[in-house]
Formats: C-alpha cells, structure tokens, sequence
C-alpha cells in the first residue's frame, strides 16, 4: 500500500498504491470539492501530470446526491478522471458550515447550505457515502474543533473523533471494500493530545494518517509546532497527509518535517483574484509593470500559459473580467504547486534535499517581501 523509497533527513520520498495507479510522495492534490477542479478540465489536469485529486462527501451528498452517483458510476466515471481520487469525509463541515449543523454522539445533523434541506451525516454514513464515490482513499469522519478552543472543550471533542474514527474502520472492514482508509489526527495545539490522538488512531490501525484542525486560523507558528509535535507519533511505514494547506513555502517546510501529502484551494482560489504564483511568491497582474511585458509569468515555466502567452495580455483579460483570465492563471498555478513538488521528491531522490529546499523558501519568502515593498511604496 506504501513503499518508502528513500529519506533525507526527516523529508520521504514513496509510492502510495491505489486501484486506480500509484501516487509519488511527496505529493500536492488539487482540489475539485464539487467533481471539478475550479477552471479546469480532467485533459488539462492529466497534462500536467496529476497524480491525484480531491473531492468532498458533504458537498457532493448535498449535490448531485448519493443516487445520481450511484447511478452514474461513481466519481471517476461521473467526471471522466481515470486517476486516484481522495474524499474527505465532510469533517470539515463541521468546521466551516458551524452555524448551519447541530453534533451529537452519533455524528452532525447539517442544513444543507444550498437549500436548507437537513440531512445526517455520521461515521458510518461518511463511509457508505465514500464508497458509493468510489474513492481510492477514503477519510475517517471527524470532527474538527475551532481555534482557539479551550482545552476541555478539545478533549471532549477528540473522543468524539476517536469514537468515531473506530466506527469508521469497521464499517470500512464490514462493507469488504478495497479502498484506503486514513484516520485524522486532531488536538488542536496542545502536545498532548496530539500525541493521544496519533496513539489511539495507531491502536485502531489505518492505511495511513492525516493531521487535521490546522490552517483554522491559527498563526503560522502554531500550525507549524502541532506537525512538530504529531510526527514523533506518525508511523513511517504508512502516507502522512497534512490536510488543507498551504502555502508553497509552508508545503516545502512540511515536508522537510517528514510530511507526504498536501491539498489546498489556493491555487485556483487567488487564480480568481488575478494572482499568479512564482517562485519569488505570489504575485499580481494587475501590477502596472505587467501591462507592457512580453515575458511569460514565470520565465522556463512549462505551464501551457507560460508557453503561450504574455504577462500583457493575461493582465489585459483580467481587466476586461474575461474568464479565459483566470483559467490561465488557475492553469499555471496548478502547474506550479505540481512542479515544485516534483521537485522536492527529486531533491530527496537525489540526496540533496537541504540544498534544494533552504534556496526555494528563502528565495520565495525574501520574494514575497520584496514585492510586498514594492506595493507599499506604489
């Protein structure tokens, strides 16, 4: 199920094998929450060598619903993506849609945000759900707390999630299914109960183990102390997925941390505010330095925008809001998050992961404040 190739230092570099192809670790997974990628078709994603992409049960259960699903196949044959797919459980939702569901022992009764419309979504109905999907790897149903939390209110809702997470694996065991099962570690920033939840999920046993309740608002430093204090207690035989983040420097830093797996909006998500990413971070075309510029966004990109078109004219369509704008964006951001995971993987293959990843962020962080000077002096 995972084959660790090589370590340099604490970053890994393995093989994750699905029903539907293996998967290289490091690994970024471009999220299609509602059986799309924002902008992008499954020929483009392929293009750029995809590895994997991520649904959501919760907004897919609210829409199309569990029977059109079911009735067309499943989430690859509903899309016409030929590659792993990994669900989450609708954990999140739990979070983000606070005001909209009410949690009990035996899961969260949820007001559909679309039409108000409640319906039941528990540890066992997550599972079902993710099987009807069809998902290579499936996400255990958690619950994840706020931030900040007081630390009672996190221990009762860790046993919430450690219950549950312990229905999940039997109804993955009692449905016979071959798809992978991740359990999610939560905790919130208290060492503690980190440690607790990766130890009681590891009692349980799962295909591999996620950190979750981090990019919930807490401050950079926060986030990047509760993947310290979990890794001593993530077994290095299984994927170790960090769930919801980040920032291409965050990424790289995480899995200089021994992390393996990654998903985040952002690329497609600042696409549509006319933001493109660089390796001297991001950046924007509006910038008036944009509006004569023949040069591609990101000189030596392989991007299909960077092959093709101009800075000049990428500002131009976001100006005049033509959607083609920001589909090339989403394109070369994707792109980018992808290429410079590859390139940390090789890094690590390669044996020179400390040279490879101090250049990337320092470069992309003393980047981002220069323009972040620039803007301040316009």
């Amino acid at each position: 199920m995972f084959r660790l190739e090589k370590t340099d230092g604490k970053a890994r570099a393995g093989i994750v094998k699905t029903a539907h192809g293996d998967v290289p670790t490091p690994v970024f997974m471009p999220v299609g929450t509602q059986a799309s990628v924002k902008g992008v078709s499954p020929d483009e994603l392929i293009e750029m060598k995809t590895p994997i992409i991520l649904g959501n049960t919760y907004h897919l259960v609210v829409r199309p619903g569990l029977e059109v699903m079911k009735e067309m196949g499943g989430l690859h044959q509903f899309m016409r993506w030929d590659g792993p797919i990994l669900t989450d459980s609708g954990g999140f939702q739990v979070f983000s849609l606070a005001k909209i569901r009410e949690v009990s022992e035996e899961g969260v009764m949820f007001s559909s945000h679309v039409d108000g419309k409640k319906f039941f979504l528990g540890p066992r109905e997550a599972i079902q759900a993710q099987i009807v999907l069809g998902s290579d790897i499936m996400m255990a149903f958690d619950e994840c707390p706020p931030w900040p939390c007081e630390k009672e209110r996190m221990e009762e809702s860790l046993a919430r999630t450690l219950r549950w997470a312990k229905v999940c694996r039997e109804e993955q065991g009692n449905s016979g299914t071959q798809n992978l099962l991740f359990g999610i570690g939560q905790g919130g920033d208290y060492p503690d109960l980190r440690r607790k939840s990766l130890e009681a999920l590891q009692e349980i046993g799962f295909d591999g183990y996620a950190i979750g309740g981090v990019s919930v608002g807490e401050p950079e430093n926060l986030m990047m102390a509760a993947i310290d204090h979990s890794e001593p207690f993530l077994p290095s035989d299984r994927p170790r997925y960090v769930m919801g983040l980040g920032h291409p420097d965050q990424i790289v830093r995480m899995i200089g941390k021994g992390m393996d797996m990654f998903d985040c909006v952002l690329p497609t998500r600042v696409a549509r505010n006319g933001t493109a990413c660089t390796e001297t971070g991001p950046e924007s075309a509006r910038k008036p330095t944009w509006t004569r510029d023949e040069k591609p966004i990101v000189n030596g990109c392989g991007c299909y925008t960077c092959a093709r078109f101009s800075r000049a004219y990428i500002q131009h369509l976001i100006k005049a809001e033509e959607l083609l704008g920001l589909r090339l964006i989403s394109l070369h951001n994707l792109y980018f998050y992808l290429e410079t995971i590859r390139q940390a993987r090789a890094s690590i293959l390669a044996g020179r992961w400390d040279e490879w990843s101090r250049e990337f962020v320092g470069r992309y962080r003393r980047g981002g404040k220069e323009k972040e000077q620039e803007t301040n002096d316009d």
